[in-house]
């Protein structure tokens, strides 16, 4: 089969190159963290996606419409659900946040997190 997309993808993040962006005002909650993203893959239906992912210090709101598996690396966080439940994560960290999840995310000292994101299309 010739078809690239049936190829082992090794995954680098020095093979791509780094989007930087910023929080949209209303979702900023502390500070306003530079936030880098290295998209490693992405499938051809667009609905899965693996990467690394950097913030600097602050505070956000979230609203997951995606499932998202994430890795800790580098960097302590808190993330917090609507109840107020406040889970701290520190390198070598795995969890799972469920599509729906609502609350805040908040680094604590700047974050690197390896990703695996499915977001079902409608």
């Amino acid at each position: 089969m010739s078809d690239n997309t049936m190829k082992l993808k090794i995954l680098n993040k020095h093979d791509v190159e780094p989007e930087e962006y910023y929080l949209d005002a209303e979702k900023r909650l502390e500070g306003n963290p530079k936030q880098t993203l290295w998209m490693e893959y992405t499938d051809l239906t667009k609905q899965y996606f693996v990467g690394v992912w950097r913030s600097e210090v602050g505070k956000w709101k979230v609203h997951y419409t995606e499932e998202e598996y994430c890795h800790i690396t580098e960097g302590v966080s808190v993330v917090t659900d609507e109840q107020g439940v406040a889970i701290r994560l520190e390198p070598g960290d795995e969890f799972v946040i469920p599509r729906g999840f609502q609350g805040t995310w908040e680094v604590i000292e700047a974050t690197t997190k390896r990703f695996v994101i499915y977001e079902k299309c409608e």
